[in-house]
Formats: C-alpha cells, sequence, structure tokens
C-alpha cells in the first residue's frame, strides 16, 4: 500500500477493518480466498486503482466498511462480499469482469454487473426523485442482493459525511436516501437500516430540528429507563411464572419515527405518548409461536389496560415483507401509554435483518409492480447450511420486465410500454416531434423510428419539417398516444384530400351545367366500387382517377334515371333521405349553425324526425341541409366519415305542421287489436293516422302504422296509450 494513496491513519484503519471482515467472514468464505483477493487488490492498489469517491473517501476502506456492515447486519454470502471488494477494479477497467468469472464465480460477476449496471444510472445525472428512476434502479439491479448491496452502501456514506464541508452535497445524499434507499430498506424488512437512513437524513437536512429532539430524549433519558424498568419486573415475573422462555428490553423509538408523530398530531415531544416501545422476545419450536404469542398477550393486558384500537396482529397475516409481531398498547404505571411488540426469536431476526435472512425462491414469476411483486417472497425458512443469501441467486428483479425506461441526452428520465419503437417516444415527448420524426440516435447509434429501445438507452430524436405521419406507422407503434394522433392526423388528411377532390368534382359538374343529385352520386360510387365517400374524393384528389370518367358516369345514372319507373331498392330509399314536398324551407321551426334561420332543409326520410328530437344538420352535395335525429340509424356513419359536413342544429320552439313518426307495433294476431289501437289515434287530438302495414305469422302480428304530429311529446302519449291495449307486446318508434 504505498504512501501516495493512503493516509496513516487510513492505513492503521484498513489493517483493522481487514482483521474484522475475516473473522466475520469465517463461516462463508473457502480455503485460499483472502490470498487470491489480497493479491488482486494489492495489484489495483499499486495501479492507484482504489482511488476516493466525491467526498474524498477512500473506496477500498468505504468498501471494506460496506462488506462489514453487510456481514454484521445483512448474514451475506460469499459471492456478495467478494463482490463489493472487486467492484473498484471492474469500474475502472483494471479487471474484466469475465475474467473475474473466470477466476471467481459466474455469480460474482452477475453482482458486479448489476452494480456496474447501477453506477451507469447516476452517471446520467437524472432525478432519483423520479418514480421512474426508482423502477429503472430495480430494473438493472437485475438481482435483489445488488439493491441490498446498495442500500447498505449508502448506510456506511451517510455514516462517513457527517460534517463534511460540502453541505449541498450531503443534502443530495441525504434526499435521496430518504426517498430512494430507506423505502427500499422498508420493503426488505431492513427496519433498522431504514431507521437509521431516515435518522441521518433527518440530522443533515435538519440539524436544529434533529438535535431538539435528541437533546430532549436525552434529558428524560434517566427518568425513562425508571419507567421501563418498573413497567418490565412485574411483567417479566408474570412470564416466568406462566413458563416462558424470552428476553425482554425496552427501547426509544427513532427520531425520525418521533418527527413524524409530532407532524402528524401537531404537537410537540412533551406530548408524544409512546416514545418507547417495550419488546419481548420468545424462545419457542416454530410449532408453538403464535400460540406462545398470544400466552404473552394475555398476560401483559392482564396487568396492563389495552386499548383496542391500537392492536396490530402482523401473526395472523404477516407484512408482504415477512415482518411478523404482535403489537399492543397499553396504559402502563401513572396512566401512561406504552407500545408492547410481541413476537419469537425467528421473527426478531426478521425484523432485524430483513426478510434476506430466511428468503426462498419458488418460481418467482414477473409482476407489475414491487408490493406485489414481494408478497412472492414471504417464505421463511431456517437458515440453509450454505448460508441464506444462497437461496437468493435466482431471484430475479424482473418487477418491471413490461416496461422500458429511456433518457433524454440532458438526463431526462420516461417510461414507455415493452417493445416501445424510437417514434413512440418521439410521440411521448410531444406529438409534433413525432409527427415530423424520420429517427433518432439510440446510445449515439443511429437508428430508424421502427427501432426498439431498450431499458436505460440514452435516445435522441431527429426530426424533419417535411415529414409526414405515414399508414404503416400503425404496424409497430404500441403507445395509445402515438396511435391515436397518427391515425388523427392520417383523418384530417384523407379529409382535406377528400374536400380537394369534392371541389373538383363541383367545378366540373358546374361547368358542365349538371346539378348535382345525391342519391344519383351515391349510385355513381357504388358503380365505380367505392365503399365510401371518402374514399371515392381522396381518389380524385389524387388523380387516381379521372374526373371526367365520374362526370361520364354520372350523366349515363342520371338518364337511366329518368328513362326507368322502376321501384327504388331499400338501400337506395334510405339514401334518398327527403320529399321533394319537405325540400327548400324557409320556416323558422329550426335554428341552425350559430343561431341562423332561414336556410333551406330537408327532414330526413330514414329517421323521420319530429319537433322536440335531438336532431343535427348535414350538408348534402347540393348544398341542402338533412337534418337527422341524433339516434338515426345513418348518424354513426355520418359523424365519423363526414364530420366536416355535420352542423349543429335544434328546434327553434315554434311548433309547426304535422310531421310524420313511424310506430311499430307487435301484439296477438286479433282483428281486435287493430281496430283499438287505430280508434286511439283518431280520438288524439291534432294528430292524424297516416297508413297502416300489418303482417300476421305463428299467431303474432307486427304492424307499421305512420302517424302525423307536431312535436313528439304527442308521440310519446300515443305509444304510452297504444301500450294499454290488450295483447299489445310492444311498441316502439322506429329509426
Amino acid at each position: 500500500m504505498e504512501e501516495r494513496y493512503f493516509t496513516d491513519e487510513e492505513r492503521r484503519e484498513m489493517l483493522h477493518n481487514v482483521w474484522r471482515l475475516c473473522r466475520l467472514t469465517r463461516p462463508i468464505r473457502e480455503p485460499g480466498d483472502i490470498p487470491r483477493l489480497r493479491s488482486i487488490i494489492e495489484k489495483g492498489i499499486k495501479e492507484g486503482h482504489y482511488g476516493r469517491n466525491k467526498f474524498g473517501h477512500n473506496l477500498l476502506l468505504h468498501n471494506l466498511l460496506t462488506a462489514i456492515a453487510l456481514c454484521e447486519g445483512i448474514s451475506p454470502d460469499r459471492n456478495m462480499i467478494t463482490a463489493i471488494l472487486l467492484y473498484p477494479l471492474c469500474a475502472s477497467h483494471a479487471v474484466e469482469v469475465e475474467e473475474i468469472e473466470r477466476h471467481w464465480d459466474s455469480d460474482v460477476g452477475r453482482l458486479i454487473r448489476g452494480l456496474l449496471k447501477v453506477a451507469s444510472l447516476y452517471d446520467r445525472q437524472t432525478a432519483v426523485e423520479s418514480e421512474n428512476f426508482r423502477k429503472l434502479l430495480l430494473t438493472f439491479a437485475e438481482d435483489i442482493r445488488v439493491i441490498i448491496i446498495m442500500i447498505v452502501d449508502r448506510q456506511v456514506l451517510m455514516k462517513a459525511i457527517n460534517h463534511h464541508p460540502d453541505e449541498k452535497s450531503v443534502m443530495d445524499v441525504a434526499y435521496e436516501s430518504n426517498y430512494l434507499y430507506a423505502p427500499l430498506a422498508h420493503r426488505l424488512g431492513l427496519y433498522k437500516i431504514k431507521s437509521d437512513l431516515e435518522d441521518m437524513s433527518l440530522k443533515y437536512t435538519n440539524r436544529e430540528l434533529y438535535t431538539r429532539i435528541a437533546r430532549k430524549l436525552n434529558e428524560t433519558k434517566a427518568s425513562r429507563d425508571a419507567y421501563i424498568a418498573a413497567f418490565i419486573a412485574p411483567v417479566k415475573a408474570e412470564l416466568e411464572r406462566h413458563g416462558l422462555k424470552f428476553d425482554i428490553k425496552g427501547r426509544t423509538k427513532s427520531i425520525y419515527s418521533i418527527w413524524n408523530k409530532i407532524k402528524k398530531q401537531a404537537t410537540d415531544i412533551d406530548h408524544i405518548y409512546d416514545l418507547f416501545a417495550i419488546r419481548i422476545i420468545l424462545d419457542v419450536e416454530p410449532e408453538r409461536e403464535r400460540s406462545d404469542c398470544w400466552m404473552a398477550y394475555s398476560v401483559v393486558t392482564d396487568m396492563y389496560q389495552p386499548n383496542p384500537a391500537r392492536l396490530k396482529d402482523w401473526l395472523s397475516i404477516p407484512k408482504s415483507n415477512g415482518y411478523e409481531s404482535l403489537h399492543i398498547t397499553v396504559k402502563g404505571p401513572d396512566a401512561k401509554w406504552v407500545e408492547v411488540q410481541i413476537r419469537s426469536r425467528r421473527m426478531d431476526l426478521i425484523a432485524e435483518k430483513g426478510i434476506a435472512a430466511h428468503w426462498k425462491y419458488k418460481g418467482i414469476k414477473s409482476e407489475n409492480n414491487l408490493d406485489t411483486w414481494m408478497n412472492h417472497v414471504r417464505d421463511i425458512l431456517e437458515a440453509a447450511e450454505s448460508g441464506p443469501m444462497e437461496l437468493m441467486k435466482n431471484m430475479k428483479m424482473d418487477v418491471y420486465s413490461k416496461e422500458v425506461f429511456v433518457f433524454t441526452p440532458k438526463g431526462d428520465l420516461f417510461k414507455l410500454p415493452l417493445g416501445a419503437s424510437v417514434l413512440d417516444f418521439a410521440f411521448n415527448i410531444h406529438s409534433k416531434i413525432g409527427c415530423t420524426c424520420v429517427g433518432g440516435k439510440v446510445n449515439g447509434r443511429s437508428r430508424k423510428i421502427n427501432y426498439k429501445l431498450k431499458s436505460g438507452d440514452t435516445v435522441e430524436i431527429l426530426t424533419n419539417a417535411n415529414q409526414q405521419p405515414k399508414q404503416d406507422w400503425l404496424s409497430f407503434v404500441v403507445t395509445s398516444k402515438a396511435r391515436t394522433k397518427i391515425r388523427q392526423t392520417l383523418n384530417e388528411r384523407a379529409n382535406r384530400a377528400a374536400e380537394l377532390g369534392k371541389e373538383l368534382l363541383q367545378r366540373r359538374l358546374k361547368n358542365r351545367k349538371i346539378e348535382v343529385e345525391e342519391s344519383t352520386l351515391m349510385k355513381v360510387i357504388k358503380r365505380l366500387g367505392f365503399k365510401t365517400m371518402g374514399d371515392f374524393y381522396n381518389e380524385l384528389a389524387s388523380e387516381c382517377l379521372d374526373v371526367n370518367r365520374v362526370v361520364a358516369e354520372y350523366e349515363q345514372v342520371e338518364q337511366m334515371a329518368k328513362s326507368t319507373d322502376a321501384v327504388r331498392s331499400a338501400g337506395e330509399f334510405t339514401l334518398q333521405t327527403a320529399t321533394e314536398e319537405e325540400a327548400n324551407r324557409s320556416d323558422d321551426v329550426l335554428v341552425i349553425g350559430d343561431n341562423v334561420k332561414g336556410l333551406n332543409y330537408r327532414l330526413a326520410r330514414c329517421c323521420n324526425p319530429i319537433y322536440g328530437d335531438e336532431v343535427f344538420g348535414f350538408i348534402s352535395a347540393e348544398g341542402v341541409i338533412k337534418i337527422h335525429r341524433k339516434d338515426c340509424p345513418n348518424a354513426a356513419h355520418i359523424c365519423s366519415n363526414y364530420p366536416y359536413r355535420v352542423i349543429a342544429t335544434r328546434w327553434s320552439g315554434k311548433v309547426g305542421q304535422q310531421l310524420a313518426a313511424t310506430l311499430r307495433v307487435v301484439g296477438h294476431d286479433d282483428i281486435g287489436i287493430v281496430t283499438n289501437i287505430t280508434s286511439i289515434i283518431n280520438k288524439e287530438p291534432d294528430v292524424t293516422l297516416r297508413s297502416i302495414a300489418i303482417d300476421s305469422n305463428d299467431g303474432l302480428f307486427q304492424g307499421h302504422l305512420v302517424v302525423g304530429v307536431s312535436n313528439n311529446q304527442q308521440l310519446n302519449n300515443i305509444i304510452k296509450k297504444i301500450k294499454t291495449v290488450k295483447g299489445v307486446k310492444d311498441v316502439e318508434r322506429s329509426k
């Protein structure tokens, strides 16, 4: 160890910690581990690969302390300790991971790769406060042991930076520890580490508050210890009388926990009643754990009055991270409330060292979130001979395997679904960027717009103002935002093209002095093989269809219509949405558009709207507005294919002439029913029966009645009265 790399104090501390680590790892290391590690580490020191972190701490000494903390608090496996000590050499490229795997173990290489990938996240300078950062961290770690190493490493760092002169960096680390690492420690059941991280975070971010609470606790320590002793003495005697083997002790709650209670209860420390807790740890066989815990519960509650509202039973249903315990709050001497925790020795081990102490791998599958995934690792078993961490080698951190997390060049982090492309990412940033995207640079390399992204990629989007969305884009984008915007843009472009095609045809027909009839035009469109009017007009606009051919077809269809009296088919009748008597109206029964009256309109025959119905206007090819009911069978087709021709319409409030409405009546085949129905209609004032058609089959009849009414209220009254006729099964307005 050369002088330039270590101070005398660091050399003494390092030798001491090497001895401690050798003693702690004796149960898990293999013969030859120490000489091999010493050789490779000494070589790394001579070549200057164990440098210092941004706080000036020696990396080798820091990693030794991390390994020691793991041994004392987590019960790690041999490979975790090896990976921690060799990681700096791989990070500085003094040794390749493949070489480590050849001389040690592929599992050591996997852990080092996880640590390297996680370290690369911090090089992006992204905000760790992002929920996406936590998810990406877990994805990159791949192995749960990597997360445990990082948590303990952060605990060691937090202890080392107290009173460091770089206050901003200290604050950043403290905030990050409280936001990111303390919750992860909590989920893994590492409660002691979680409390340490929270306490130190409060200490570094609000030292005055931390000191005030700590000073108050010190001032009351003597009286608190005396009270704990007075509380424990009778409980201890009674537990012994029941034949239970146990340890009992009192502990003061963490400063951060006390601060949280002060905030929640909006009070001061003097009024926090449960500053400490009594813990009863039973030495008992696994099959008697619960029964003995409840026996201890009975002993305590017989002596002290319990608060039922404060009972927390994590024996019957353990927490998702494996925590098991029975918490009760009782009124002790001097009417003070005291929390009592009752658990077995095994449960206490898990509470102290986390569920990591006894995990069992059971074919865990990918889940959508960490909490759900943690429910799969709640099985606890006794420590295996090879060490509990050996049981976790196959435990993959694939909790977010259905998502990818990518960066912008500035370090902003985005979450996308698995399979997302460069184009998906472009639309996720902004719709305009997506519409003009021509490709991207992924980790500095040019990629096409359909390139599938992977977690951790840094993506720069390339755009071109002349680029426009294409139909084939829909074949590979996976985000709903991208698909929606592409479809919307394609539809808008198609509508604009359709308008151009329509104008082109109208100008040509006008030049030929031909008045356009929509029904005739629809026949032409069908003859030409188009399914929709939009496709027809688009073909005209793109000049794929010759406008002169369309004009010739129109003239031919028009001539055929004049020379025949053939009865129209049902399909043609639907298209012919109005009669000539209803054309060219100019009364004020309807208000169309922006309070405009007096426009020419027709009432569509396909739905026969009457006064009071919810209606809309549809501008036909000849310029006449067709009025349809909003529940018209053709409404959905019209609104989706010709939204640019739909106009808001409402009734003006004036009841005009009678309008035709068709009723469909179903009932028993009885001539008396028809007579009763017609009688009801004839008795109604201002209502006329215009036509009736009856068809009977298998004892039932179906009739269609056309009635003349002034508004839909009249029609609804008639429907109600017809329903009262004996033998009538159903009456409804035909659409």
